[in-house]
């Protein structure tokens, strides 16, 4: 899967992105990862890319033509339009399912912008889906874009040992992830479930599900409203919640 980034600052991804998992699928070409300097493509000879915008009010905004010729130098010859997302607070608030549905795509490219934005035109010319992180404002679509491009490589086939590492994750099936413990079995004076060295693996897989949706419930009980539960995980709620489990 590929990746173009079109910033002003791409030296910010690379201590991000270089190291762990990532770099791992990086290093063994299931990820492909290009930061593609805006600066590089002005046409101004101090390498200016914004400007004071028409409707006035404080800020600048970045210019059309500096981030119209980034795009180009990753598009121009290719037979076909790579997905391309601005990351942008007025954007689809981003979520597992949208990183899914991403991780089927081949090549992505991600706009990101700066100072007080990035003049309309360009924008309905070259982007194709407008994505937010979440409802505040940061300083630029960095942050933003490291955060897509981390959730959605992690679902690229083989960038994990297992679909199994991401499918019991917190948000894969709308439900947050079971308590996880390691050694020793006993700390400050608490064990672990017994269930978890029962050697049961029906019991292990059941306790796992029902702790999912007991932290659900504590933590996001949002999320309840929108999981697919069974008759069995409503009557097990209900239990929960009368004190009966």
């Amino acid at each position: 899967m590929r990746f173009d980034v079109l910033t002003l600052f791409p030296q910010m991804f690379e201590a991000v992105l270089g190291d762990s998992i990532i770099g791992r699928a990086r290093e063994n070409g299931l990820i492909e990862l290009n930061f593609i300097d805006i600066r590089d493509f002005s046409a101004n000879k101090h390498r200016k890319v914004d400007d004071y915008p028409y409707s006035g009010g404080g800020g600048m905004l970045m210019n059309a033509q500096p981030v119209f010729d980034a795009y180009m130098s990753v598009a121009e010859g290719l037979d076909y339009k790579p997905l391309t997302i601005y990351m942008s607070p007025q954007g689809k608030v981003f979520g597992q399912s949208v990183a899914l549905e991403l991780s089927k795509e081949e090549h992505i490219v991600i706009l990101c912008g700066h100072y007080e934005g990035i003049d309309q035109r360009v924008i309905d010319e070259i982007v194709d889906m407008e994505l937010s992180i979440g409802d505040f404002v940061l300083t630029g679509g960095e942050i933003p874009a490291m955060a897509v491009i981390d959730t959605v490589s992690r679902l690229v086939p083989n960038v994990l040992a297992a679909e199994t590492s991401y499918e019991n994750e917190s948000h894969f099936n709308g439900l947050l992830e079971y308590p996880q413990y390691t050694r020793p079995a006993e700390w400050h004076g608490v064990s672990i479930p017994d269930v978890l060295i029962s050697g049961h693996h029906a019991n292990i897989e059941k306790w796992k599900h029902e702790q999912s949706l007991i932290n659900t419930l504590k933590k996001r009980p949002d999320m309840l409203e929108k999981a697919e539960l069974s008759q069995e995980d409503t009557e097990f709620l209900s239990k929960f919640i009368n004190g009966e489990q």
